[in-house]
């Protein structure tokens, strides 16, 4: 039986190495932004760094598998997100607003985009939270136990792809794509900076932008910082919202979840579907399978609704 087990374990670690060779010869990006973040990052870390960690910390090959797998990630969380975005009809409200949103002037109307884009993203990151079944998805993200210049990149591609219904409505309002696209690749480039394992606090701009000391916080496994500091950019969304924590007098010091997850990419990217009809039972019962999973859809479509509505400055 344990010979049995470990011969699948190897081959499940051969047929993931093979898969990743495959996208990275199909497309080698992420071997450069790997390079680039170890040149730019790395150094400040090991010269400033908020807590004393190997470079060969543990998780870190599962945090370099999610780096190098990211295009086929990538795609799998746009094309979900855009068909929960067609789905949702949230187009349509938009395309109502469009003559207004065609009356605001070029250069005020990208600022009203990006402060809608980045109020979205802040109400999509905390309904990750405080929804279960969003939730299933976004504590992979928080799993990692060590936050450092990789660890922002380990994320299950279909967390966040509620997304979708916001950039719908902006798109069908008459935004650009473009607009959404520039807080976006602002979101990203400042994800990575704020998981740097850097121990500044940039008190000047604690309030202004998101920066590393406040994100450590959004991950600690602490009570008092649970569900806190969700914004991707602009701190203003947790100030009006009441979910802005930042201590002056202690820093984070333990990261991670409390439930357990499998240490691999595979294992976690099938954790959040475990509740979910096996691909084999839905193809032997596939009307009964469906049924199971819009009762899922359903209920996390309410999960949301209860958390939008019961959502308070207090929270």
């Amino acid at each position: 039986m344990l010979a049995t087990l470990d011969v699948r374990a190897w081959a499940g670690r051969a047929l993931l190495a093979a898969v990743l060779v495959a996208v990275v010869a199909a497309d080698p990006s992420p071997l450069r932004v790997i390079a680039g973040l170890f040149v730019l990052v790395v150094p400040f870390e090991r010269l400033f760094p908020r807590h004393r960690q190997p470079l060969r910390r543990p998780g870190l090959g599962t945090d370099l598998a999610y780096a190098l797998a990211q295009p086929l990630l990538t795609v799998v969380g746009l094309v979900v997100g855009l068909g929960i975005g067609v789905l949702s009809l949230a187009w349509v409200p938009g395309l109502v607003l469009r003559p207004l949103v065609a009356a605001v002037g070029p250069a005020p109307r990208i600022v009203l985009g990006f402060l809608l884009f980045d109020l979205a993203a802040y109400w999509v990151h905390r309904w990750s939270h405080e929804v279960p079944f969003l939730w299933r998805f976004h504590m992979v993200h928080h799993s990692s136990q060590h936050l450092d210049w990789i660890s922002g990149l380990r994320s299950h591609p279909l967390d966040g792809a509620l997304i979708g219904v916001p950039v719908a409505f902006l798109l069908g309002a008459g935004f650009t794509p473009q607009a959404a696209a520039l807080p976006a690749a602002l979101l990203l480039i400042l994800g990575i900076f704020a998981h740097a394992n850097v121990r500044w606090r940039w008190r000047p701009l604690q309030r202004i932008v998101q920066t590393p000391e406040m994100h450590h916080w959004h991950h600690a496994d602490d009570p008092a910082a649970h569900n806190r500091n969700y914004t991707g950019l602009l701190p203003l969304w947790d100030m009006l919202f009441g979910t802005f924590y930042l201590p002056p007098d202690r820093r984070p010091e333990v990261y991670g979840v409390a439930e357990p997850l499998p240490a691999g990419i595979v294992g976690q990217l099938r954790h959040p579907l475990r509740a979910l009809p096996p691909a084999r039972w839905a193809v032997a019962h596939p009307g009964r399978a469906g049924r199971r999973l819009a009762e899922s859809l359903v209920r996390g479509a309410r999960q949301v609704g209860r958390v939008t509505v019961g959502a308070s400055p207090s929270s």
